[in-house]
């Protein structure tokens, strides 16, 4: 058995899943909705052989507090108790939402800024695959100023700082950047 299996073998995974279940309902730009986007970000963080049980475990639930924060079962606690990894899990996922502060959200800027400058590597390396997941679903997004601001945000306040962090996924984020301006170049 080789090391990728032997640290996935015994990972709970299940109660996490049944948590981003909240995100069923709530709609992407590209017709999805959220709860593919959080499994098409674990899947991200598998196929670069990320074992960290607490980044996979955020990585399913990383939009949870963002856009179903109502939904009966997502509070602090909940997470925090679905296992020994729960308040890890809390404290990445919060890490990596966008703050809220007396009815103002956090600039986009910002929040990008915080977590490539100064956030934790989990924090990172969980953006990253984030962020592949987004610029993927762009292909099916025809707001080309939606499009084009998303891009641009990747090349100033992502690009900059993924290859210190995955030298893999900095290429893949490089190529998904560079593809999707040339389409939208021809469109």
């Amino acid at each position: 058995m080789n090391n990728f299996e032997t640290a996935l073998r015994n990972m709970t995974i299940a109660p996490y899943i049944v948590k981003a279940t909240a995100l069923i309902g709530i709609q992407r730009k590209s017709g999805s909705n959220m709860f593919r986007h959080q499994i098409s970000t674990f899947g991200i963080l598998l196929d670069y052989k990320i074992t960290d049980p607490v980044v996979l475990k955020a990585s399913l639930i990383h939009d949870l507090f963002e856009d179903a924060a109502n939904m009966p079962g997502v509070t602090q606690g909940e997470i925090k108790d679905l296992d020994a990894d729960g308040p890890a899990v809390y404290n990445l996922v919060m890490e990596v939402s966008i703050r809220r502060a007396n009815e103002l959200k956090e600039p986009k800027s910002e929040f990008l800024l915080r977590i490539m400058q100064s956030g934790s590597n989990r924090a990172k390396v969980l953006k990253l695959a984030d962020r592949i997941s987004n610029i993927e679903s762009l292909g099916f997004v025809h707001d080309s100023n939606f499009v084009k601001k998303y891009l641009t945000e990747t090349r100033e306040f992502i690009l900059p700082y993924a290859l210190a962090v995955n030298a893999d996924m900095y290429k893949e984020l490089f190529d998904l950047v560079e593809n999707r301006s040339k389409m939208m170049i021809i469109i």
